[in-house]
């Protein structure tokens, strides 16, 4: 089995920021790509930022040279630091892994989610 666990959640005010942190544990191999989606209520969740083992990044257009996507593959954690946050950046804010596991094939997991508040 594996897990995500998240951390760095909270709540902000305009223009600060925030560093979210996701570690992946269990039964994993190496660690594919890693990465973070968002979502609000009645909305589907979408992409934030992902990056593979080798540093490839992709952003979503809308936190573009404000987000830092970054990866440790020693400990299999990825992080997020998010500067100049907005009030529309508000959303539960969930890790993505998509990892190789010994004599079984490669898997997605996401974490529980960790709220992102920023008031205006």
């Amino acid at each position: 089995q594996v897990q995500l666990v998240e951390s760095g959640g909270g709540l902000v005010q305009a223009g600060e920021s925030l560093r979210l942190s996701c570690a992946a544990s269990g039964s994993i191999l190496s660690v594919n790509t890693m990465g973070w989606y968002r979502q609000v209520p009645g909305k589907q969740r979408g992409l934030v930022a992902t990056i593979t083992s080798g540093g490839r990044t992709n952003y979503a257009d809308s936190v573009k040279g404000r987000f830092t996507i970054s990866i440790d593959n020693a400990k299999n954690t990825v992080y997020l630091q998010m500067n100049s946050l907005k009030p529309e950046d508000t959303a539960v804010y969930y890790c993505y892994a998509y990892v190789r596991r010994p004599y079984m094939p490669d898997a997605n997991y996401w974490g529980q989610g960790t709220q992102v508040t920023v008031s205006s």
